[in-house]
């Protein structure tokens, strides 16, 4: 049923569009670099200059960067499997193809969306107005989680940290609309808040309010959500594992959080009987309980007709959809216009039904070559970590020995599921995109509240097998690597194996990493959240971690804003381990073939490894978006993640002499790292 790309597969370089409309796969190229710069004094530049100066920004993306190369590489791909699959009327129904089909050809029919307006929404709005008492808000939380409404706090189940075998339930803090707390408090994004509050006025005039109450309503949307965020703890206290596990008896959510009701709540979406349940954030919720009582019935159904409202604003008619990316595309993040409409319903099918995808796509596309060369690179990989926790000089022995028995219990995943979900009781039809939708975000979570005591699914994928990304998952203790990242520029059979070091080798190694981070160090080689470390190892740890995050803290990104080194440092730490990793699995793997230690292109295999990995991460982006990221994401900009695990290499200086005739760069201090 799937077809073969209009452009092969081989083309190397940019995904650059072809006059038939496709692109081409992205690569490693040294067309990218720009030679003139020393390396030593500007190496981003030296790695990436030329794509930078021919890359700027799409005018559908707040970024652009070799994710974003390989992600459009492979929308083309998905693109021929929706369009066979809604082709294929014939398929069963139910199966995979036929759910497929029918889910992208709904979000396709822009004129039945068009022409139903707010229709798909009408019943959650007439149930919020049917709301009279602060219980009725709490009768009605069930039925708009179900539909897939973020309103109040997130809830879901997944492994319980302290007992990882068994599936447990967790609240978090949540119900906020722009991307963190930070944007409500904080005088740098004044701006922001005043746009928000002016787009929520227009929704609701959108929806038919009045221009007066709908500016009255907006007002109290953000003053519901500003006193939300003043109580939400902030992404560096989110990293605390230990702070944000706190077992709490189904008897005690009823007497400290009396109002929300939360053993009601548990029963109505579906949760079995239990003992108890994982509050994250507690004194979030001791806030939200007093909130609901006071503040009026009416200014929380506000609230709750913003979020339902919000929550199917980009699947909405063209009014809505075009406003709402007018305040989150183009004021919150610098994007100039949505991606094209296929790609959008590409995007909704992944995160609905991603599985049903991906079984389709791997079946069409998936190199094994890939898969078998990425077990070598893990294997490699695994045998360097194993050797430095074996050696290394801080570690005492008793923690030595249960680091090496955690990385010995790894367990690796690598392309796809082994198998993949099962949606029956799934319906998806032709005709109803927000309905698809919202029958999609109830299966998923009755599906995960259906699970909450029984034993955890080893098997399961928290990723797509499309998705151009890779993960470490502490309560499972294992690594991750989706069919999706195992091609160009990250693994590339074409290439040499300096070149894959550089990349996937490099990708595979922080993921290993990850396992030893400030976070992953804190769980135990069954996944439990259990600190097993010594207090000298402890400190040796944070006294090297501290000077991972001093040296990312003195970045400053934007004018005035810097890295922060706290929020970033797991991250940073499995940026620079990955890349110290992977260059001693290559130069073992040399020594072990001297016919791949091959100069090219004028660059010696350590070159090509240190630039490839820069590569990796060569990136365009809007300052709205930069600034977004500062504040919310966990990973350091892309151009920090490419230079300063580089220079920190021991080897760099080696790899990349004092150029003849350049002035002389000041040597660098200390060489800063953890593993």
């Amino acid at each position: 049923m799937v077809t073969v790309l209009r452009k092969s597969a081989e083309a190397a370089g940019s995904a650059t569009g072809n006059s038939d409309g496709s692109v081409q796969a992205p690569g490693f190229s040294i067309k990218y670099m720009e030679g003139t710069v020393d390396p030593r004094k500007d190496f981003y530049t030296y790695s990436v200059g030329e794509w930078l100066k021919t890359h700027p920004v799409p005018p559908d993306k707040p970024v652009f960067n070799a994710f974003y190369e390989l992600r459009d590489w492979n929308m083309e791909r998905l693109h021929m499997i929706v369009d066979d699959c809604n082709a294929g009327k014939a398929a069963p129904a139910g199966s995979y193809a036929r759910m497929v089909g029918d889910f992208y050809g709904s979000a396709m029919d822009t004129k039945l969306i068009d022409a139903a307006r707010f229709a798909p929404i009408d019943d959650l709005w007439q149930s919020v107005a049917g709301v009279k008492t602060q219980g009725d808000i709490m009768r009605l939380l069930p039925q708009l989680h179900m539909a897939g409404v973020g309103a109040l706090f997130n809830v879901y189940s997944d492994a319980d940290q302290k007992n990882s075998a068994t599936y447990a339930l967790y609240f978090r803090q949540g119900g906020l609309t722009l991307p963190d707390r930070e944007y409500y408090l904080s005088d740098t994004f004044a701006q922001v808040r005043a746009d928000y509050k002016e787009h929520v006025a227009k929704m609701f005039i959108l929806k038919g309010i009045a221009e007066p109450q709908a500016r009255n309503w907006a007002e109290t949307v953000l003053g519901i959500e500003t006193e939300m965020a003043k109580s939400s703890r902030s992404r560096t206290d989110l990293r605390d594992s230990e702070k944000n596990y706190n077992m709490m008896e189904t008897a005690q959510l009823d007497s400290r959080y009396a109002t929300l009701s939360l053993n009601a709540y548990m029963k109505d979406i579906g949760v079995p009987p239990t003992q108890y349940a994982v509050v994250g954030q507690p004194e979030f919720l001791d806030a939200l309980n007093g909130q609901l009582s006071s503040r009026s019935v009416d200014d929380w159904k506000v609230y709750l007709y913003w979020k339902t409202l919000h929550s199917f604003a980009s699947k909405l008619h063209r009014e809505v959809d075009d406003e709402n990316f007018d305040m989150f595309g183009r004021k919150l993040m610098g994007q100039q216009q949505p991606e094209p409409r296929w790609k959008r319903a590409i995007s909704t099918i992944d995160s609905e039904i991603g599985e049903a995808l991906g079984k389709i796509y791997v079946d069409g596309y998936f190199d094994q070559t890939a898969s078998r060369k990425a077990n070598e690179l893990v294997g490699d990989i695994i045998a360097v970590m194993r050797d430095r926790l074996e050696t290394l000089p801080w570690m005492t022995e008793d923690t030595r020995r249960q680091a090496v028995a955690k990385l010995d219990s790894l367990n690796v995943k690598i392309g796809h599921p082994a198998a993949f979900r099962d949606y029956t009781g799934l319906t998806v039809m032709v005709d109803d995109y927000v309905g698809n939708i919202r029958r999609a975000e109830e299966f998923e979570l009755r599906r995960q509240t259906a699970r909450v005591g029984q034993q955890v699914d080893r098997n399961e994928w928290l990723m797509t097998p499309q998705t151009v990304n890779a993960y470490y998952e502490p309560t499972r203790n294992e690594i991750v690597f989706p069919a999706g990242i195992l091609q160009p520029p990250f693994f590339d059979a074409k290439m040499d194996t300096a070149v894959n070091y550089g990349g996937i080798g490099a990708v595979i190694g922080h993921e290993i990493t990850h396992g030893f981070d400030d976070q992953g160090r804190l769980y135990d080689a069954s996944g439990n959240l259990k600190n097993w470390w010594k207090p000298e190892d402890e400190r040796e740890f944070k006294a090297r971690a501290s000077t991972v995050i001093r040296e990312y803290s003195e970045q400053e990104a934007l004018p005035k804003m810097f890295i922060n080194g706290d929020m970033t440092q797991g991250e940073n730490i499995a940026d620079m381990g990955g890349l110290s990793i992977a260059y001693e699995a290559l130069q073992r793997r040399l020594k072990k073939d001297p016919q791949l230690a091959q100069t090219i292109d004028g660059l010696t295999p350590d070159q090509r490894f240190f630039i490839s990995f820069a590569q990796v991460w060569r990136q365009s982006i809007t300052e709205q978006e930069l600034k977004r990221r500062l504040t919310i994401d966990e990973h350091s900009p892309a151009k920090y993640r490419a230079t300063i695990p580089v220079i920190n290499h021991p080897e760099f200086d080696r790899a990349f002499p004092q150029q003849t005739g350049t002035d002389t760069v000041p040597p660098r201090g200390e060489k800063v790292g953890v593993w």
